[in-house]
């Protein structure tokens, strides 16, 4: 039997110490530690990758501590707009989300449009049309209003500026969700899920949904989900960069995770970070900043659940 495992994000960069309490961030530990089990627990079972993915980042969107599904910050018009998406190493299938609101679980509409649909990527009322076509719930917008979510936005709204979440700064965090996981035959998958950035406006879309950019699996290197100043991902391709340096250049899930965190996407001046696994069940979790909620779990014992270096 392979090694299976399992690893997981709720976003990264500068996580402003005055505003973890201990409280708040044994919540967020909690959270983290809920969607780990629930991922690993599919595993378990014999359960694929693909599923183990959804089911993690399933419940990572219905906390609202996080950037994706029910705690999505809110855009410029005082709405939501979320995007997803998931990859499958085995077959390379994909399926991508972006622009969509009131669904509770935009993953599980990526994993619908990669299943049931001849496509790869659906955005706005296209992929709202397809989501009431499979008899998809609208949540009332009551579901994604959270108070400190809404304060964020108000403090900014009706200016130019924007920011990625959790933050009294801009650009200080990216309050995107992920999870890589390698199953019991050595299948890989990722999913990645975000409600973007705050007070965006004109449809920006990021990363998350974008495959090779924010989101990537091929059995043959490996998994990643990024979380990250999502414009110089896209241009980095981050996601993909990690499996084209094991592909071409033999480099080691480690050796190329930190290379592409660490070095490549910095010198675009790029941050944030990835978490990343291969078909041996091997992980890696870089990030460049202060910080970045991240969990992982394996069959061979290890355990970690951490937010700072």
């Amino acid at each position: 039997m392979n090694t299976f495992s399992i690893a997981i994000h709720g976003g990264a960069g500068t996580l402003v110490k005055g505003m973890m309490t201990p409280e708040l961030e044994a919540q967020y530990k909690t959270d983290l530690k809920a969607a780990l089990d629930e991922g690993y627990l599919v595993l378990s079972k014999g359960g694929t990758a693909i599923e183990a993915v959804e089911t993690a980042v399933k419940i990572l969107e219905d906390s609202p501590l996080f950037n994706a599904g029910k705690g999505s910050v809110f855009t410029a018009n005082e709405t939501h707009e979320m995007d997803a998406s998931i990859m499958d190493g085995k077959t390379l299938n994909a399926g991508a989300v972006s622009l969509i609101s009131g669904i509770k679980n935009p993953v599980s509409l990526a994993r619908d449009v990669m299943e049931k649909s001849e496509h790869v990527f659906l955005a706005g009322e296209g992929a709202m049309q397809f989501a009431k076509e499979l008899h998809y719930k609208e949540e009332a917008a009551s579901y994604f209003y959270d108070e400190f979510r809404h304060q964020q936005w108000l403090e900014i709204k009706d200016t130019d500026s924007f920011q990625l979440d959790h933050s009294t700064k801009k650009d200080s965090k990216f309050g995107t969700v992920g999870a890589v996981a390698c199953d019991q035959d050595g299948n890989v998958a990722a999913a990645t899920s975000t409600g973007g950035m705050t007070n965006k406006k004109w449809g920006r879309v990021g990363d998350s949904p974008m495959v090779g950019a924010g989101n990537y699996a091929n059995n043959k290197t490996c998994a990643v989900s990024c979380t990250g100043s999502g414009e110089f991902f896209i241009r980095g391709v981050v996601a993909y960069d990690v499996a084209c340096l094991m592909e071409h250049k033999e480099m080691s899930l480690q050796a190329a995770s930190e290379e592409v965190i660490n070095k490549r996407i910095l010198e675009i001046k790029g941050d944030g970070g990835l978490i990343a696994v291969d078909a041996k069940g091997n992980i890696a979790m870089p990030f460049n900043t202060e910080g970045m909620y991240r969990a992982c779990k394996t069959s061979e014992g290890r355990e970690e659940i951490a937010i700072y270096k």
